[in-house]
């Protein structure tokens, strides 16, 4: 009897918040447009390829070698020749300017010191202010000249010596990428999305609630209700976890079947990762609302909470490029971990055998979350 009471009284919590939550117009767009746009726009303007980078070159040498070198960088997919500069002047204005990210110079006598078997310099000027772009930009150049100068030398052999062609020694690489054979950076940064998108939404929404209830004075009337602060909690939240997993839900089929990202595991796995995390979600905003008295301090403090996550996520950049404290710090972080079930079901299609650490530590933070955030709850309305 006592059972069927409480589950009545939660019901009446969960049609009260669905009510309360739906019946908005802007609410209703705010919980499902913006992971629409945001998913969207992450999936394509969120790369970690550098393509089309512009380049001013400066041929002071003007001859056959010089302009095929010129024509290795303007066949390149990842460069297209912004100008052709006349004096060294411009390409300094240009870099000033951010016109050009790169500048070649080619000196006279860069051809006559190749034919001679001289070794020949090409200077190289790169605008380092991003650091990421500056770094594959050169990992680019340098890939070009070196092609050029096996190219060169190969030409050179079969015109003196073509008898000693076949003699020469050389390595080829074979590549064999797995998981994303066409290295696509959408495949990489798709699945990370979600869980930036799950954490955002269903802590920011949780938090938002509580606060809002206690902001305009409607806790206290609750709590003098028949209602018990469990079954409080539980209608406060179980909402929101719904809306988490629809969510998740949505931002994933948009996922494969708009951006192409392949689904390779088990759905069940997937389930079992997002609703691990969504619980961490839900603790932590429960926890925003045991420490904000107006929704503008759970805002704020949302936000302190979730540019670290993100930045310790792995989301943007390796882990393993972090400092040694960090990257021990970021073991504490659910997002880390969420990160690593969803991109290995998507793209790796592992199951619970590999993916149960993650799993047990994200279980373990939501726990913990829940009990902390809940027991502050209890303390907040004495």
């Amino acid at each position: 009897m006592k059972l069927r009471q409480a589950l009545a009284r939660i019901g009446q919590m969960l049609r009260k918040e669905f009510i309360q939550t739906l019946r908005d117009p802007h609410t209703r767009w705010l919980l499902f447009g913006p992971p629409i746009i945001q998913m969207l726009v992450f999936g394509y303007a969120a790369t970690l390829e550098v393509k089309h980078v512009s380049l001013a070159v400066l041929d002071l040498d003007n001859t056959q070698e010089s302009r095929e070198l010129i024509s290795h960088f303007s066949a390149s997919r990842y460069f297209y020749i912004e100008k052709q500069a006349s004096q060294r002047d411009e390409l300094r204005e240009g870099v000033d300017r951010g016109d050009f990210l790169a500048t070649i110079e080619i000196d006279s006598g860069f051809a006559r010191r190749l034919r001679s078997g001289q070794g020949a310099s090409v200077q190289l000027i790169v605008d380092s202010s991003n650091s990421n772009t500056a770094l594959v930009a050169l990992g680019y150049i340098n890939l070009i000249g070196a092609q050029f100068a096996r190219d060169y030398q190969m030409d050179r052999m079969r015109r003196t010596a073509p008898q000693l062609v076949s003699f020469v020694p050389q390595v080829g690489l074979e590549t064999r990428p797995w998981f994303n054979e066409g290295l696509e950076s959408q495949w990489y940064f798709v699945p990370g999305v979600i869980g930036n998108l799950m954490l955002i939404m269903v802590m920011m929404l949780t938090a938002f609630a509580v606060v809002r209830e206690r902001e305009i004075g409607t806790l206290e009337q609750i709590m003098v209700t028949p209602i018990r602060r469990w079954e409080f909690i539980l209608g406060k939240t179980i909402p929101f976890f719904l809306i988490g997993a629809f969510d998740t839900a949505m931002i994933s089929l948009i996922g494969i079947f708009w951006f192409g990202v392949p689904f390779r595991g088990s759905v069940a796995v997937l389930a079992v990762g997002a609703t691990t995390f969504l619980f961490s979600a839900l603790g932590l905003g429960l926890f925003l609302s045991t420490i904000s008295a107006t929704q503008q301090q759970a805002m704020i403090s949302a936000f302190f909470f979730i540019m670290p996550a993100t930045s310790l996520s792995g989301f943007g950049t390796p882990i393993s490029s972090m400092p040694p404290f960090f990257q021990k710090l970021s073991y504490l972080n659910p997002l880390r971990h969420v990160m690593v079930v969803l991109r290995s079901v998507f793209l790796k299609g592992v199951g619970f055998d590999v993916l149960w650490p993650e799993l047990t530590v994200m279980a373990v933070f939501a726990i913990l979350m829940l009990s902390v955030s809940i027991l502050r709850f209890h303390k907040s309305l004495e």
